[in-house]
Parts: structure tokens; sequence; C-alpha cells
């Protein structure tokens, strides 16, 4: 079955950096879309990054410029880098395979000094 699992968070303070992490396992990693979503407190979980199977990518407008999503297919991993980071990038942070639907467990980003 497929199975997401995140790490990487942490507090941090603002302006600081972080990488966040998905290994995946379960199906063909190389040939999927793969995503980064975030849920703050009392907000709806959103999408900040996707990267598709050949390494094109989108952003939210809030990340532009301060994140970069990648995926190393020989590691069935996906990566966020987070740089300058706000203390509105808090939340909860998420892997997604939208061809199954499947979240991974999430790991918690604070940005606060």
């Amino acid at each position: 079955q497929v199975q997401l699992v995140e790490s990487g968070g942490g507090l941090v303070q603002p302006a600081g950096s972080l990488r966040l992490s998905c290994a995946a396992s379960g199906f063909t990693f190389s040939r999927f879309a793969m995503s980064w979503y975030r849920q703050a407190p009392g907000k709806e979980r959103e999408l900040v990054a996707k990267v598709t199977s050949t390494g094109g990518s989108i952003y939210a407008d809030s990340v532009k410029g301060r994140f970069t999503i990648s995926r190393d297919n020989a590691k069935n991993t996906v990566y966020l880098q987070m740089n300058n980071l706000k203390p509105e990038d808090t939340a909860v942070y998420y892997c997604y395979l939208q061809a199954t639907n499947s979240w991974g467990q999430g790991t918690q980003v604070t940005v606060s000094s």
C-alpha cells in the first residue's frame, strides 16, 4: 500500500530555513506528480507546491521565490526547501499523492522568535 512519511519539520526563527522530506513507498514513484500541502490552525488545508513526474513545478503565490520543491526518483523522495521563513508559514505540512488520494501523517513547522 502507499506510504508517505514526512520528516524535517521543527522550530525555526523568522528568515530561517528548513528542508522537508517525504519518503514514498508502495507505488512507482517516478510516474506520479507529488505535492506538499499545509494546514495552519483554524484554516483550511492549502496547496504549497507540486512537482510533476517530469520535474515541472507550481507554487502557491505566498511561497514563490522562497520555497523549492524537488524530487529524487532514485530515493523515492520529494523535498521542500523552505527559505526566508515567516511566522505565517507556521503549519502542519503534508505530503500528498493525488493519484491515490494518499496523505502522509504531517510534520509540524513552527516559525517563531
